[in-house]
């Protein structure tokens, strides 16, 4: 355990930055903009981009900050600190460390007893949350859905029995996929949000069952940045894979092939069909 220490020193700020709307920006950080002593932002130019949108003149010295650099300017900014100076640290969007770089100057300060302090503002996560329509008391968040099928898919067999809301970010060009994965792990019925474009001029929020979504995204290109919920899972009511095995069976012995039969099983007593088949095949009569 680490205390922030009383001796005055300098101080690193976490910023959030607008989303898409240049009017979400708080007070608090159009002042840090124009009073830090240095700025290490993800993006160098979209910083200036959005000062000047600000109409913020910044008066300290701004590096770039973005996940290829970022070990490499710990020492640095940490120094700065050190010597009693105001570190600013913003990402392109957002909440630095939240999918973006952040968490090594944070660990590092807070481990040496630094002052570490947040300008809380926009989030893609809490705003895609709001907006979904879905109960969202308790929820976590899952950064970017693994790209690779097969890591996806592992993945998502991992929320099918997640209570809470689950709130992860997709590139456009690989919705398609994940939605059509979601739909065959977690079920065409499960509820669900695409967020695509948040606080932007083109915003859009999907809602409905994860077959309707996939549907939707299979209907034509997707862009801009996404975001997706996904409700948590409902208390389960299925019995026991273990004890539809015979019912299987049955099937099986009048002449239906074991996938059919699972399939048709596993869909009248609402549980999952990989589940139910792996437990048929352990326990062959």
């Amino acid at each position: 355990m680490s205390f922030e220490s009383a001796v005055a020193a300098g101080r690193l700020v976490l910023a959030a930055t607008p989303l898409g709307q240049v009017g979400d920006a708080s007070a608090r950080l159009r002042e840090a903009l124009e009073t830090a002593d240095v700025i290490a932002a993800e993006d160098t130019r979209r910083l200036r981009t959005l000062a000047s949108a600000l109409g913020v003149r910044i008066g300290g010295k701004v590096v770039s900050h973005y996940d290829a650099v970022e070990a490499a300017r710990l020492p640095g900014l940490l120094d700065d600190v050190r010597a009693g100076r105001t570190v600013l640290v913003v990402s392109d969007a957002g909440m630095p460390m939240v999918s973006d770089p952040g968490f090594r100057i944070v660990a590092a300060a807070a481990a040496e007893g630094l002052a570490v302090t947040c300008l809380p503002g926009p989030s893609a996560v809490t705003t895609a949350l709001v907006l979904s329509g879905l109960p969202c008391e308790r929820f976590c968040f899952d950064g970017f859905a693994p790209r690779r099928s097969g890591e996806r898919r592992r993945w998502l067999e991992t929320l099918r029995a997640e209570s809470r809301a689950i709130v992860f970010f997709e590139s456009p060009h690989r919705l398609v996929d994940t939605l059509a994965d979601a739909v065959d792990v977690l079920g065409p019925d499960r509820g669900a949000a695409v967020c695509r474009e948040l606080t932007k001029t083109y915003e859009e929020v999907l809602r409905g069952p994860l077959h309707e979504l996939a549907a939707w995204a299979v209907s034509g290109p997707v862009r801009g940045e996404i975001t997706v919920v996904l409700a948590g899972a409902a208390p389960s009511t299925a019995p026991p894979v273990e004890s539809l095995v015979s019912a299987v069976h049955e099937r099986m012995a009048d002449g239906e092939r074991r996938k059919d039969a699972v399939s048709a099983v596993a869909r009248a007593a609402g549980v999952p069909k990989r589940d139910l088949y792996t437990a048929s095949l352990t326990d062959t009569p």
